[in-house]
C-alpha cells in the first residue's frame, strides 16, 4: 500500500483493475484505493505478472501493507527457461516468491474468516504461493469441518407431563414468539460498511467539534439586484463558456475581498502562536451520494468571477468522476458551503479543520420585505458564518459578516464577471 498522501496512514482496495495471471507494464494501474482524501490509482513498480492478489476490494490496509504478489519479468524469464511447459511454469511459481519468514503472515480477509469459523491456522497447510493459507483453503477446511460435525440426536422426554411442565412449554412457546419477532426485525435491518471517506468525515467532524470552541453568526442579504443581473448573462454566458453560471463565484468572489479586510479570519490556530495565512485558497463543499469532499480553488483572489465559475465548475466535476487529487484537496485556508442549493434556509456548519471559520450560503427566497416604510417584494438570502471563537471575536467576525454583504449587495448591471 502505498502513501498516497503526508497524513495518510492507510487505503482501502475499492476495485482491482488486473487479475491473477495478467501481465502488466511499470507503472501500468493495477488497483484503485480510497483514502481519506482521494481515490487514486495505484501503479506497479515493473514489468511482471500477477501472482496472488491479497488484499480483497473492500479491505483497508495499512500504508507498507501487502496487496498483491508481482513476479517480475526478470524472474518470469529465469522460469520461461527452466519450466518451458506453460502448466508446469504455474505450479512452479510459488517457488520464485520470496520466502516467508519463520513466523508465518495472514492477509486480512484470512484471519477475518478464520475468526468468523473459528478456524486454528496452525492446523491448516496453505496452496498459496510460498506455502501461504489463502481463502480458498479456510473455505475448504470449514467445508471439512460442517461434514465431520455430528448432528444433534434428540433424546425423547421421560418426564412426566406435569402442570409445571405446561407452563414451562407455554413459557418457552412465549419466548419463542418473540424471538421470532425480532429476528424478523433483525433481517429488516440494512448494514452499511464505513467506507475510508465517510471514515475521515468522521474523524474531522469530531476533531473540529473537540479542538474548535465554535460560535455563530447569521445575517440576511437583499440578493435581488444581484438575481436580475444573473438572469440576465447566464443564457449568453452559456452559449460562449459552454457551462452554468451560478451564484456560488459571485458569494465566493465577496468572501475573497473581505478576506482581505479581514485577514485574521484566514489564519489557522496552533497551541503556539496563530498563523494567519498569505495566500487565500478557498475550500468549496461539494457532495456526492456518499460523500462530501472539499477540493480547493488556489489563489482565489487573483481570479475573476469568471476565473471562480471556471474552477468550481472543473472541481465540481473531478469530483463527480472521482478524479480529485490530493492536491486538488490540500492547502486550503477558508471553506464556502452553498447549502441553499439544497433548500438550506439556515444552518450552522462545522469548521473545516484545521482553519478558523468557514460561511455557509443559503437559499434564496421571495420574502415581502420593509423598505422605506413600504412593503416590497424581494430576493432574500442568509448568509451563516462558523467560525473558531479561540481566533476570533464576535465585534471582527460581525464586521466581517456585514463586508460580505454589502459586497453580495453590490453586484448589478455595472459588474464586470471577466
Amino acid at each position: 500500500m502505498p502513501q498516497l498522501g503526508e497524513s495518510v496512514t492507510e487505503g482501502t482496495v475499492s476495485k482491482w483493475l488486473v487479475s491473477v495471471g495478467d501481465v502488466i507494464k511499470k507503472y501500468e494501474p493495477v488497483c484503485e484505493v480510497t483514502t481519506d482524501k482521494v481515490t487514486a490509482e495505484v501503479p506497479s513498480s515493473f514489468n511482471g505478472t500477477i501472482l496472488e492478489i491479497v488484499a480483497e476490494e473492500g479491505v483497508t490496509i495499512p500504508v507498507g501493507g501487502l496487496i498483491c504478489y508481482i513476479l517480475s519479468e526478470d524472474a518470469g524469464n529465469t522460469l520461461k527457461t527452466a519450466v518451458p511447459d506453460p502448466v508446469k511454469q504455474t505450479e512452479h511459481l510459488s517457488h520464485l516468491v520470496i520466502p516467508m519468514d519463520d513466523k508465518q503472515r495472514y492477509s486480512p480477509a484470512v484471519l477475518r474468516l478464520a475468526q468468523e469459523h473459528h478456524i486454528n491456522l496452525s492446523t491448516i497447510n496453505g496452496t498459496g504461493n510460498g506455502g501461504r493459507i489463502t481463502r480458498k483453503d479456510i473455505l475448504h477446511a470449514v467445508t471439512i469441518k460442517k461434514q465431520t460435525a455430528a448432528p444433534a440426536v434428540l433424546e425423547p422426554s421421560t418426564t412426566p407431563f406435569t402442570k409445571q411442565t405446561v407452563n414451562e412449554k407455554k413459557n418457552q412457546t412465549g419466548k419463542t414468539h418473540i424471538e421470532k419477532e425480532l429476528q424478523q426485525y433483525k433481517k429488516e435491518d440494512k448494514r452499511v460498511p464505513n467506507t475510508a471517506i465517510r471514515k475521515a468525515i468522521a474523524s474531522r467532524m469530531v476533531t473540529s467539534k473537540h479542538e474548535a470552541p465554535h460560535a455563530w453568526f447569521t445575517i440576511e442579504c437583499d440578493v435581488t439586484n444581484l438575481v436580475h443581473y444573473r438572469n440576465q448573462i447566464k443564457n449568453e454566458f452559456k452559449q460562449k463558456e459552454n457551462m452554468t453560471l451560478t451564484y456560488l463565484p459571485f458569494f465566493i468572489k465577496s468572501v475573497v475581498e473581505s478576506l482581505k479586510e479581514f485577514p485574521i479570519i484566514n489564519s489557522q490556530w496552533t497551541d503556539e502562536e496563530i498563523i494567519i495565512k498569505k495566500a487565500i485558497n478557498i475550500s468549496v463543499a461539494v457532495a456526492t451520494d456518499h460523500a462530501l469532499y472539499v477540493p480547493v480553488i488556489k489563489d482565489a483572489d487573483h481570479k475573476s468571477i469568471f476565473g471562480l465559475a471556471k474552477e468550481v465548475n472543473k472541481l465540481a466535476k473531478k469530483t463527480r468522476e472521482g478524479k480529485l487529487t490530493v492536491e486538488d484537496m490540500s492547502e486550503g485556508t477558508f471553506t464556502v458551503n452553498n447549502t441553499g442549493s439544497f433548500g438550506s434556509m439556515l444552518s450552522n456548519p462545522i469548521i473545516n479543520h484545521p482553519q478558523a471559520a468557514i460561511l455557509s450560503t443559503e437559499a434564496i427566497i421571495k420574502r415581502p420585505i420593509v423598505i422605506n416604510d413600504m412593503i416590497a417584494i424581494r430576493d432574500m438570502m442568509n448568509i451563516c458564518l462558523s467560525f473558531d471563537h479561540r481566533i476570533i471575536d464576535g465585534l471582527v467576525c460581525g464586521r466581517f459578516l456585514q463586508a460580505v454583504k454589502n459586497k453580495i449587495e453590490a453586484y448589478g448591471s455595472e459588474t464586470t464577471i471577466y
